[in-house]
This record gives structure tokens, sequence and C-alpha cells, in this order.
């Protein structure tokens, strides 16, 4: 587990997008350049109300002069969006941690799909391919239209741009089916949005190479089925025991018995929590792990064990 630095940005420029979306353009208040970043990054907003936020930076890598990010307004969320629309201003200053990247470019010709503000990551990564020649198609469903963000994907997508929009009858309706039928095996799929998007995506690409799927969630895959039972954790170096109740996470346990452990989400999808394991049957929860990683690592924010796991602590 690696603490990430937190900076002190200052808000450059806010631009009013799309009815319920604003961008934020950052900058460091005393160097002239950001540290660097891969497309598909995201960063940790520590809000000064206490609230920790992942967002997707939407700029250009090649530009570390600014940071930028695209806050969608959320009704039925957890009141992170709200605070930074009613809170930040050009000239205020936000804590910004330093980029992580659970989302990476892999070589090759790449489709992207996204769904609605799931289309934030895919910005850079459609720019990103569009340059080098390896933007195949980019799909992007939303129920309302977003006139702004569809310029800014047609300035580097061109013809290769698919824009569906559900509440307008008369637009074309994303068929998701047709896009794999048509799509060749040696292709990598990046797809960010809704669950259902994922699934479908999923589903129609269970018999691809899992190296070319590739997926980002706002939620964690945390299984509403599965009943939180008790479970023991052994520290490694120490050989000390605690005990995680049903209504604790690994990560409270820790923290409670004196361990400094870093964390920001809390809904096992940034990756910051990330914990190497030497024994015991592991319940992920996650949605940043892949298969062979979930061998010997978890997210302690989320995922449990059955009877007990060895932390490599």
């Amino acid at each position: 587990m690696a603490v990430r630095v937190v900076m002190k940005l200052v808000i450059e420029k806010r631009e009013q997008l799309d009815g319920d979306l604003i961008r934020l353009w950052l900058r460091h208040s005393a160097r002239p350049t950001l540290p660097s970043w891969s497309p598909g990054a995201h960063v940790d907003i520590r809000l000064s109300n206490g609230k920790v936020r992942q967002y997707s930076l939407t700029s250009d890598p090649n530009d570390l002069s600014l940071y930028a990010i695209i806050v969608q307004r959320e009704e039925s969320g957890r009141g992170g969006s709200d605070w930074i629309h009613e809170s930040y201003f050009e000239g205020d200053e936000i804590r910004v941690s330093t980029p992580r990247n659970n989302f990476e470019l892999s070589p090759g010709k790449a489709i992207l799909i996204a769904g609605g503000i799931g289309v934030t990551p895919l910005i850079s990564m459609g720019r990103a391919l569009s340059e080098i020649q390896c933007l195949e198609s980019f799909h992007f469903c939303s129920q309302h239209s977003r006139p702004a963000i569809e310029r800014e994907l047609l300035e580097f997508c061109g013809d290769s741009l698919n824009t569906y929009i559900s509440e307008d009858p008369d637009a074309k309706r994303l068929d998701v089916s047709t896009i794999i039928e048509k799509a060749s095996s040696d292709l990598h799929i990046y797809c960010c949005g809704p669950e259902r998007l994922m699934l479908e995506v999923r589903k129609l690409t269970a018999d691809w190479n899992p190296d070319q799927l590739h997926f980002e969630l706002f939620n964690a895959n945390a299984d509403v089925q599965a009943k939180p039972e008790p479970f023991d954790i052994i520290i490694a170096s120490s050989g000390e025991t605690l005990r995680v109740s049903e209504n604790r996470s690994i990560l409270d346990v820790l923290r409670m018995a004196g361990y400094v452990v870093p964390s920001s989400c809390r809904q096992g999808i940034c990756g910051t929590c990330e914990c190497r394991y030497t024994a015991g049957e592991v319940i992920h929860q996650d949605s940043v792990l892949d298969l062979d990683a979930k061998q010997d690592r978890m997210m302690i924010c989320v995922s449990r064990a059955k009877v007990s796991v060895t932390l490599d602590l």
C-alpha cells in the first residue's frame, strides 16, 4: 500500500458545460507543471467537508500546466458533486491527489464505449488513440444531449464518433450486439458507464481474450446477495490476530488497532488501500483488480474473507 501525495491546487477556470456538468481547470499554486499521468487516470478530490471523491482527468496528458475534471451534479448521489458545484469557484484552493490509473491503455487499435458521465475517462483515451491512429470507433450514449461533450469528442474522433441520445425519439439507438459482432477479435474494448451497459458488453464478449477487455466502474462489484460474516485477519509480520465483525471492514479494524493504512474511496474503486495477502479465501468485492491480481492482493475497504486471511503487513 502506498500513500498518495496530496497537492494544493488552484481552480484556474470553472466552465459551465451541459446543464448539470461543470469542468474545473486546476493548476499548482507554486509549480509550473503538475505530476505526469496517462490516459484513463483519475485523481482524488479531498473536499473541504471531509469527503473524498474520484474524478477522471479529461485534459491532455501532454500539457502538464493544468489538470481538468468534469463533475456532474448527482441529485441522488452521496453529496460530493453538490458540494463541488456549490462551493468551488475560480481562485479557490482544492486538495487533489497525484494521479492514479486503473484503466490503462494497451497497445493496439480499440473501440471505446461510454455511457453517461462514464465518458470522462474515455475522453483522454480517445484523444491519445486518435493521435496514433488507433481509434477504431467511439460510441457515446447519454440520456440527455451533451453538445459540449460531443463537440469536444468530435474534434479528435471525427467520423469515428457515434452518439446516441435516449430521450430523442429520432436519434439512433446504441446496439452493442452489432458493434461487438462487427468488431475484429484482435481489437481492445474499453467501456465505462452504467452497470447494465457493462454487463451487456461483458456478456457479448464472453468468448474474447480477457486481456483485450477493459472496464472502469464508478461503483464496486459488491455481491448484494452475500451476507457479511465475521472472520479473522492475521498480521504476517507479528502473528497478531484481529476479529472483523459483520458490520466492520478490514480497513476499519486495522485502523482501530493502530495501523496506518491509506485509503480514499471506501468503495473498492480507487485502488488506494490495495494490500497483499499470503493465505486465506478472499471474497473480492472491488472493481479494480483483475483475476491474476486477486490471487494475492485485495482491497481491504470492501473485500472480506471466509474464516481468515493473512495480510502481508
